[in-house]
């Protein structure tokens, strides 16, 4: 859990007049030292420097539902399948500082390794949720080199999970595909993305991937809900998909 707790953090938000801003654009203040500091929500760096202003922001005024949801989905279709969640290695990516492995962990996930942008992830980790991970890498998926490719395939992981995390930027297509393909073979898929991104203009290029994905048969969906993912600071529900499923391929071969 946080070493902060939520009663120690002082968080107000902008008030919102006309147009709400862009999800990405969404900002804070959070009373730091005296002094009231803004933070844009996607500055994910200086939100992990202030120990549990993650979980306040999101999870307790914005009512983010997501590591919940994707995880229960997961367990679900495990349950359906007749898998034992401790068989599981996971690979976390966009793993921030722990909130959905946590939620792994409690599903009886037996090892997770993390992999965030950010060293401040990492370290954000290490304090709030000491010894969750078995390893955590600070790497960029689409600039791998040897030694950390080496570090994400020795645990063999059978189970990806990203929640949160797609479409905006920090992980794109090209670094979801790499993590992908690092996944054991009819290993197990949870993911999240925003219902907008699975839209056929969508210009970040997740809707073209998943859906081919689905089609070349390189994913098996198991399972899809559109739930609503939190709240946005003027109140509205953004709408997310949670989608679970098994790894029939990967995708290098598939497009090779």
């Amino acid at each position: 859990m946080p070493v902060k707790p939520a009663e120690d953090l002082a968080v107000r938000f902008p008030r919102v007049e006309g147009a709400a801003p862009d999800q990405d654009r969404e900002w804070c203040e959070v009373l730091v030292d005296g002094e009231w500091r803004r933070i844009r929500f996607h500055d994910y760096g200086e939100i992990f420097s202030v120990p549990g202003l993650y979980e306040v922001v999101f999870h307790e005024h914005l009512e983010c539902t997501s590591p919940r949801v994707v995880a229960q989905l997961l367990g679900s279709e495990l349950g359906r399948a007749g898998v034992d969640p401790g068989s599981l290695r996971g690979l976390d990516v966009g793993a921030g500082n722990g909130m959905v492995a946590e939620e792994l962990a409690d599903l009886g996930v037996a090892s997770q390794v993390g992999v965030d942008l950010l060293q401040a992830a990492a370290d954000a980790a290490e304090r709030d949720r000491p010894g969750l991970y078995d390893d955590y890498l600070a790497c960029d998926l689409t600039e791998l080199d040897a030694a950390e490719r080496r570090r994400l395939e020795r645990s063999e992981p059978n189970l990806l999970a990203t929640v949160a995390a797609l479409g905006f930027g920090d992980i794109p297509c090209d670094a979801f595909a790499t993590a992908f393909d690092l996944i054991a073979e009819d290993g197990w898929i949870a993911f999240n993305i925003k219902a907008d991104f699975l839209e056929e203009d969508d210009p970040s290029g997740f809707a073209g991937l998943v859906q081919g994905m689905l089609e070349d048969g390189v994913l098996e969906e198991r399972a899809r809900v559109t739930y609503d993912h939190r709240l946005s600071i003027d109140g509205r529900a953004l709408q997310y998909v949670a989608i679970v499923g098994v790894k029939r391929a990967d995708l290098a071969a598939a497009s090779a």
